[in-house]
């Protein structure tokens, strides 16, 4: 293929909207896949345009927005809300949002009902849902009900109080078993969270769907952070998987401080911000 050619190809794959197969195609290509988090129609905007390949409007909200020690008080009206700004933000990435606690785990009917609520009542084009063996039959079903599934093993933060906290995850057989049974059950991708990365990269050479992981080191097919994390407007801590790729809270801070003395000394507004 000729350099314009590739050229041509590339462009087309950034326009293009993300689906669920390209995650297939990109697992057989070792093609990387960019996994961000999102809550609005502005950022998902941003995030869509800058190349993310799948934005997640993670249950995270309950911790980074709404200012909860966990992600369990979030409901399913609230993940609506959310989900629809997002998806009409995103033109070209992967919208996917997660099933709060609560809006599943009673039955696979009520899993049915929350997933379909959210693809009927938003413009995303699948949802996610935590655990692994426990989960593949309500997976399993969601799938022959024509909704793509991403998985989440490792680490659940809605089983936060089972686990005995935010704990590294290291059950090798448990992991592993629930990673086949997520695959097995029918989902395009997992996530792998807290897992130590030797582990992670057995885990992604045993399943033939992308494993996305969050603190699961380097040799997952993808990787997602919370972007409230990776911009630095959270800091409330700071997980060791964490990259920061700015410190915008401070940029934050820095510009309302500047604000506050320039309307407090009346610099603001001047006479061209003024009418006449």
């Amino acid at each position: 293929m000729s350099e314009r050619a590739s050229a041509t190809a590339r462009r087309v794959e950034r326009s293009a909207p993300v689906g669920v197969l390209d995650f297939a195609h990109w697992k057989r290509e070792r093609r990387p896949i960019s996994v961000l988090t999102a809550y609005d129609h502005t950022m998902a905007r941003l995030l869509d345009e800058a190349g993310v390949d799948c934005l997640l409007v993670g249950d995270s909200l309950g911790t980074v927005v709404q200012g909860h020690d966990t992600t369990l008080p979030v409901t399913l009206d609230q993940m609506i809300y959310h989900a629809e700004m997002v998806a009409r933000g995103a033109s070209r990435a992967l919208v996917v949002a997660d099933l709060p606690f609560g809006s599943y785990q009673e039955s696979v009917g009520q899993a049915i009902g929350s997933a379909t609520r959210m693809l009927k009542e938003t413009r995303v084009r699948a949802v996610k849902l935590e655990g692994g063996v426990a989960r593949a039959a309500t997976i399993r079903s969601l799938v022959e009900a024509g909704i793509p599934v991403m998985g989440h093993i490792g680490l659940t933060p809605q089983a936060v109080y089972q686990l005995g906290g935010y704990r590294v995850q290291r059950d090798e057989e448990r992991l592993l078993a629930d990673a086949v049974a997520v695959a097995e059950a029918g989902a395009f991708a997992v996530v792998i969270e807290c897992v130590p990365a030797e582990l992670a990269a057995r885990i992604t050479a045993t399943v033939p769907i992308p494993t996305i992981g969050i603190g699961a080191g380097p040799e997952c097919d993808g990787q997602v952070l919370v972007t409230p994390d990776l911009l630095g407007l959270f800091d409330a801590f700071r997980p060791k998987f964490v990259r920061r790729y700015a410190e915008l809270g401070e940029t934050i801070r820095a510009a309302a401080r500047a604000y506050v003395a320039d309307v407090s000394e009346r610099r603001f507004p001047d006479e061209s911000e003024s009418f006449r």
